[in-house]
């Protein structure tokens, strides 16, 4: 089965760092632009940072920017979103979306075509 699956979440205090990862299985990321959004309980989705497929597009939230940094390792099949100096509102289901084709910010042109299960971040004292 073809899909992707994030990794890596947890309960972080603020000011924390974590790491989190997307993986696929049963295909190869090397073609694909790839997307974090978070999801809070109550809240609208929340594009949060995206990658092209060369890592010559990198794209951040205005409130992620010099806090996270997405990277990719083509060889290892796997993009990473580490996240330092972390706050409380950066709590919610962290998601990756990839996207065969260019973004619109960090937005597929169309739907993704993968998306993960997500992965919990929580920021809490």
């Amino acid at each position: 089965q073809l899909q992707l699956v994030e990794s890596g979440g947890g309960l972080v205090q603020p000011g924390g760092s974590l790491r989190i990862s997307c993986a696929p299985s049963g295909f190869t990321l090397d073609n694909y632009a790839i997307g974090w959004f978070r999801q809070a309980p109550g809240k609208q989705r929340d594009d949060v940072s995206c990658i092209s497929s060369t890592s010559e597009y990198i794209w951040y939230k205005d409130s992620a920017q010099g806090r996270f940094t997405i990277s990719r390792d083509n060889a290892k099949n796997v993009v990473y979103l580490q996240m330092n100096s972390l706050k409380p509102e950066d709590t919610g289901v962290y998601y990756c979306g990839a996207f065969q084709g260019l973004l619109v910010g960090c937005r597929p042109h169309g739907s993704w075509d993968y998306q993960g299960q997500g992965t919990q971040v929580t920021v809490s004292s």
